[in-house]
């Protein structure tokens, strides 16, 4: 083989690694939570009871947090451009179910992305005392204002009074 043949080979091979490895990062779509099936949906009528929701559309996403009244099924696809990065919403869904004071059907409702905004289910974030400072900031910020007695002022009415 020639020395030109090689060195074109070994390129075609550098470049198909790099692409697979490139390939593997590219994004996906995904889809979270109950598939609705609008002929289900259709066939829940004003007067079922829970347990014939339950025969059609299954066990519920979310329910009410107040008297349980409302069933909530909720599905929603996402698109991933980068692997590891954030999702992006580009479709939900919620099937609401509300019932009477009996538990009797009282209607149905289909909401889409149009009727709401879009919130997480589960916030991974985790809130802090602090302020929205560096921890250099308010370290600092603590060694400026340090007050060994307090603030100068007492809970007990005219204590700080001279006499």
């Amino acid at each position: 083989m020639s020395r030109r043949l090689v060195s074109s080979l070994a390129r075609l091979a550098v470049v198909g690694l790099l692409a697979t490895g490139v390939s593997g990062c590219i994004g996906e779509d995904l889809r979270h939570g109950y598939p609705i099936d609008q002929a289900a949906v259709a066939s829940i009528k004003p007067g079922a009871s829970p347990e014939q929701v339950l025969q059609i559309l299954g066990s519920p996403s979310t329910v009410s947090t107040v008297g349980n009244k409302s069933w909530y099924y909720i599905s929603q696809n996402t698109r991933r451009t980068v692997m590891f990065l954030g999702e992006s919403v580009q479709d939900q869904k919620v099937v609401a179910v509300y019932f009477s004071s009996g538990f009797k059907v009282e209607r149905v409702a289909l909401y889409g992305l149009q009727d709401g905004r879009v919130f997480d289910f589960i916030e991974r974030t985790t809130p802090t005392s602090g302020a929205d400072r560096a921890f250099l900031s308010q370290l600092f910020r603590g060694l400026t204002r340090y007050e060994p007695f307090g603030s100068g002022s007492s809970p007990v009415p005219g204590a700080n009074r001279g006499l």
